[in-house]
């Protein structure tokens, strides 16, 4: 039997493979870290030279020849120069690896072995015994595929693994959780990768990564064919015989005649075996760009800091100046240092159309990123012009580094729609024989990219999968094994670095080693009896993730009746109030606001409704509803008003049935913080409505200010009211009833036309904003046409159109914003004039912001926090009065160890015992930290002052020895913080996005329901009454994802404005450190904008936090009541 036929090992294709230039023969950086033959070899404790390639022995030069290889060929052929030498044949499961290590005793061997043994050597294993009779196919050779094979081999199996690619050249590089990186250093990772995860790196790409786990796997004796595809099972002829695998082309005898019992499939996501359902999670079109560049090592390079992520969601200003700059609109970016210069974006398509980097809008996305409809050339220039402004110009001239065929590795990808199967194993049997198939990889989830979960989990997956394995060798039932995989399943889509047990070394096969709180039944066999095929079945389509709407014959929304004898119960008793229907009843307005009042009697008082004509109490009861119980309208006030839309009507009055159903019988029994609503929705409006009127009055403000000339500066201080005192709240119910113009507004709106593009509105597609209509697709940025979320949009007042806070103009500047994006398909060429403005000229997005004005002393009046303090009064920054580069992305490495370090002074900036953080991190220490790390080092430089400050630290408290110790572990907790940030803004921004694709399934749903009802048929009344109720499910449905929604853009909320504070509390210590006599007006005016501008948003956080208090003790409130 061939186990690795040497027609593969020598198939043509090998410069796909090639690295870049650091690693051709004899160059300075190879010699360093021993990675090319000719380099010179460590030395043994003992002074003595490890082996050479003029050794006498030459299997310890093919053995160092595998170590370094760097290419999947060169690894293939250098292990069988090494078995022949030794007189070994591959492929021989863990005996191989025993035959190995037995004749090479030589030091750097030994330090491999002593790693695998010590792996091999934990009890769950038991010596390689515990599947010694099963035999098993791993299908795809990618990361996760490669460790469970290691996994089965280290348990003894018999493994066997087919990968129909003969090469690997994925330069894309993958975030690494900190268990991974322990668990790759313990099977020897640095043996063969030095640079793997020195000092606070935390990736690796993904052909290294296969490297690595390809040279182990040979090693513990897995038998790989390369060049074989998979393309399904062969179910056993008769009785005694087994499964085998159908393989094109047509492979070796003996691998054709493999019999196996065992499965697992790492094949990727667009290949799940059959028998498997897969769920298809669709979100907004998402447009990914990937580009590698090539890296030299240059010593500015070395320089340059990565970015572990920003997003637009919380860093508007740099994505804003990125696009002023280059033309460029993206959501996000990620740039990684490894062998190349590894860059991702998800970019715009109206950008990428405008820029001429798509030649058509497709709706088929596959036409849409095709290879006939992307225009590489500018794609490229697209990818540099992204990097280099990122990077602030730092990496030089960028050269891309070339893709398996020989061409720039730049792509641009899809990755609107991920697909996760709905079970992660199976059984199969037939004539007697069982197989057990699992799914690792990709093909079990697919990860979304910006969250860097997928290798973490992918490694979790395979642990699990080679787990149930275990089980099965063990004679477990068929039943309880895919009980426990199931259960283990439903874990790992929440796993994170925070929810896991903390000491990773103690990771292992065992679940109970990795997961706290294991529950091994949550899943029960007989959950699982469809898993197990007896007979072949017929292939299982893919299911989505569409609402299902064709089988409601019931639900919370009730039937027409119920909701009638609802309002009927809670209206009773009320003068002038008499409902007997859902239509003619509710015409004078009283009815709605007697059920207002009897949820929450405070909000108006029937006195008040004298004199007052029909269409005003009912515009008067719609806005009270919706400003005070989150109840957003449906229905015009005219509408309800002339009976013309009695389906509005019903299914307004529903969402009242919905959330207060369950309240108690007595009147005023739902407070502010109801339970019943989602007070996410209440915040969101009233956060909204503030900033409209905090907005106004700038604007207000600085038209008179241009108009009668500027204030003198203390003037202006002496206006401004007191932070010391709380905001006004919004007043609970209106001064006054509604005026005559906001009863002509009313008229206006009545007709169920979009404000917007004047079409039709049904139901489920009416958007209600300040009392108008629009369809949600129509409420957009009037300047970049993002979607306007709750809470995250204003309306100018000038020109009557909606802007994202971004591109909110000021008065008189509307054009700036219109002028943002170059409208040739050329990107303009980075220079000094392309970049944003100093401290002296704020941007048009912070004059934006809402400003309260402090009172004097302005600048005692800031409310900070103790860490606030420090901040302000320990950093000596002092701004250059050139022309500053493009803002960073947030918190970059230094700013936050910066922010670690000085959270450990006490006081002032005065280190008055050692720092906390560090002492933490010194019990803590990382136990993936060996004397390997200490060989290079590749931290990203700290700011000066922040550098000094630390080596100053460790003088005064004579622990020099620990300082390289605290900087790296200061950067490398700063980077793990800044990534679970933007992992936390990137599955924000996915989730609203999928929110977004399932209303718009809904509207559709509704649309045909409504048009059913409205028209004229014969229908029987039976059906017209299910589809009533199917419509007004619809709806709750829908009030379901806006309070999603809404809980989303509070966190949204949080991520802004706490970036908002660190940036303008950055700029004011900038304009502080400033000598007084050095400052210009203009210089002092600018500082008083971003003293205001840090003194609104801490109030804002102040509102935040006071909401969410509100919230929990409600909650603790309702439940308390509950219970008793």
């Amino acid at each position: 039997m061939e186990k690795l036929p040497r027609s593969l090992l020598s198939a043509p294709g090998g410069k796909a493979d090639t690295i870049p230039t650091l690693w051709a023969p004899g160059t300075p950086a190879q010699r360093g870290r021993g990675l090319c033959p000719a380099a010179p070899l460590p030395r043994s404790p003992g002074g003595v030279s490890m082996a050479s390639p003029t050794s006498t022995n030459p299997a310890h030069a093919h053995f160092e020849s595998f170590l370094q290889a760097q290419l999947c060929q060169d690894v293939l052929s250098s292990f069988q120069e090494l078995c022949g030498a030794l007189g070994v044949e591959p492929g021989g499961g863990l005996s191989q690896y025993h035959k190995i290590k037995a004749q090479l005793n030589y030091w750097s061997a030994k330090s491999l072995w002593a790693k695998l043994d010590k792996r091999a050597s934990q009890p769950v294993y038991q010596q390689g015994q515990a599947c010694t009779s099963t035999k098993c196919l791993v299908v795809g050779a990618g990361p996760c595929g490669l460790r469970a094979a290691l996994e089965l081999a280290l348990l003894g199996a018999q493994v066997v693994l087919v990968e129909k690619r003969t090469k690997f050249s994925r330069h894309n590089v993958l975030h690494l959780w900190p268990f991974t990186i322990h668990d790759l250093r313990a099977l020897g990772a640095k043996k063969f990768y030095g640079r793997f995860c020195t000092g606070t790196l935390d990736h690796i790409s993904i052909r290294q990564l296969q490297l690595l786990l390809l040279k182990v796997a040979l090693l513990l004796g897995v038998e790989i064919h390369w060049g074989v595809t998979f393309t399904g099972l062969q179910p056993p002829p008769g009785k005694g015989s087994g499964w085998r695998a159908q393989l094109q082309p047509s492979p070796p005898d003996q691998l054709a005649n493999y019999e196996f019992d065992v499965l697992i499939s790492a094949a990727g996501g667009k290949f799940v075996p059959e028998g498997f359902t897969v769920r298809e999670m669709r979100g907004k079109l998402a447009i990914g760009i990937t580009a590698n560049f090539v890296n030299q090592r240059t010593v500015e390079e070395t320089q340059v800091p990565e970015i572990s992520g920003v997003a637009r969601i919380y860093n508007q200003k740099f994505f804003q100046s990125l696009l002023k700059a280059t033309g460029i609109d993206l959501e996000n970016i990620v740039y990684y240092k490894d062998d190349t210069h590894y860059f991702v974006m998800t970019a715009k398509k109206q950008c990428l159309l405008r820029l001429g980097v798509l030649r058509q809008d497709w709706l088929e996305t596959d036409r849409l990123l095709g290879s006939a409809n992307v225009v590489s050339e500018a794609l490229q220039r697209f990818a540099r012009a992204a990097a280099d402004f990122a990077t602030n110009g730092k990496l030089g001239k960028l050269e891309f580094a070339q893709d398996a065929h020989g061409r720039p590795d730049v792509s641009a990808f899809d990755f609107t729609t991920m697909m996760r199967a709905e079970c992660s194993a199976r059984v199969q049997e037939k004539h007697g024989a069982r197989l057990l198939l699992g799914l690792v990889g990709d093909c079990l989830v697919e990860p979304f990219w910006p969250l860097g979960t997928g290798v973490a989990r992918g490694f979790l997956a395979a642990f699990d999968a080679a787990w149930m394995v275990k089980r099965w060798a063990e004679g477990t039932e068929p039943l309880e094994v895919l009980a426990e995989r199931e259960s283990l399943y439903q874990l790992l889509s929440q796993t994170s670095p925070e929810n896991m047990h903390r000491n990773v070394a103690q990771y292992g096969l065992d679940p109970a080693s990795r997961y706290p709180n294991l529950n091994l039944r949550a899943v029960t066999p007989n959950q699982v009896r469809d898993l197990y095929d007896v007979v072949a079945k017929q292939p299982v389509p893919k299911k989505s993730d569409k609402p299902d709407t064709g089988d409601l014959t019931s639900g919370s929304a009730g039937t027409q009746e119920e909701l009638l004898c609802w309002c009927q119960e809670k209206t009773a008793g009320y003068p002038g109030v008499h409902v007997t229907d859902l239509s003619s009843s509710w015409a004078d307005g009283l009815a709605l606001c007697a059920l207002v009042h009897w949820l929450r009697p405070s909000l108006l008082e029937p006195s008040e409704l004298q004199g007052l004509r029909a269409l005003e109490v009912t515009a008067w009861a719609l806005k009270i509803a919706e400003h005070e119980l989150g109840i957003t309208p449906v229905v015009s006030a005219q509408a309800v008003v002339a009976g013309s839309d009695p389906l509005g009507l019903i299914a307004y009055l529903s969402s009242f049935h919905s959330a207060f159903k369950d309240t108690s019988g007595s009147p005023g029994v739902v407070s502010k913080a109801s339970p019943g609503t989602s007070s996410a929705v209440l915040f969101l409006g009233k956060l909204q409505r503030t900033l409209h009127r905090s907005r106004d009055k700038d604007l207000l403000q600085e038209s008179r200010e241009d108009a009668g000339g500027k204030k003198p500066r203390l003037q202006v201080e002496a206006d401004t009211p007191s932070t010391e005192e709380q905001p006004a709240p919004e007043p609970s119910v209106p001064l006054k009833p509604p005026s005559q113009q906001q009863e002509e507004s009313a008229q206006a709106s009545a007709r169920d036309l979009c404000a917007l593009c004047g079409e039709h509105l049904y139901i489920l597609e009416r958007f209600c904003v300040d009392g108008h209509f629009f369809h949600r697709n129509c409420f957009r940025c009037r300047a970049c046409e993002a979607t306007l979320w709750p809470g995250g949009y204003g309306q100018h007042p000038g020109d009557g159109y909606f802007y994202c806070l971004q591109h909110l103009p000021r008065t008189g500047h509307k054009e700036d914003i219109m002028d943002g994006s170059p409208k040739s398909p050329e990107l303009p060429v980075l220079d000094e004039n392309s970049v944003p403005p100093g401290p002296s000229t704020p941007t048009a997005l912070q004059e934006a912001s809402p400003v309260p004005c402090p009172s004097q002393p302005a600048r005692r009046l800031i409310r900070l926090s103790s860490l606030e303090r420090q901040r302000l009064s320990s950093l000596n920054i002092n701004p250059s009065p050139e022309v500053e580069p493009p803002p960073k992305p947030p918190r970059s490495c230094s700013a936050l160890a910066r922010q670690a370090l000085e959270g450990s002074f006490v006081g002032w900036g005065v280190p008055v015992q050692r720092p906390l953080v560090l002492e933490a991190m010194e019990e803590e220490k990382s136990p993936s930290s060996s004397e390997e790390e200490e060989e290079e080092e590749e931290d990203e430089p700290l700011e000066s002052d922040l550098e000094q400050a630390l080596l100053t630290l460790a003088k005064n408290t004579g622990t020099m020895n620990k300082y390289p110790t605290w900087r790296r572990t200061l950067l490398r907790h700063a980077k793990e913080e800044e990534m679970k940030r933007f992992c936390k803004a990137q599955a924000i921004q996915r989730r609203l996005n999928e929110i977004e694709v399932a209303l718009r399934e809904l509207e559709a749903e509704g649309v045909k329901l409504e048009l059913a009802l409205r028209s004229q048929s014969s229908s029987p009344e039976q059906q017209k009454q299910l589809w009533l109720e199917q419509l007004l499910q619809l709806v709750q449905k829908k009030n379901s994802l806006v309070a999603e929604e809404a809980e989303l853009m509070i966190t949204v909320q949080e991520l802004d404005l706490e970036e908002k504070q660190w940036q303008l509390d950055h700029e004011l210590r900038g304009y502080m450190n400033r000598e007084e006599t050095l400052k210009t007006a203009a210089d002092r005016q600018a500082e008083d904008q971003v003293l205001r501008r840090l003194v609104d948003v801490v109030n804002q956080r102040d509102a935040l936090i006071r909401f969410q208090e509100e919230r929990r003790l409600s909650e603790l409130a309702s439940g308390t009541g509950s219970l008793g």
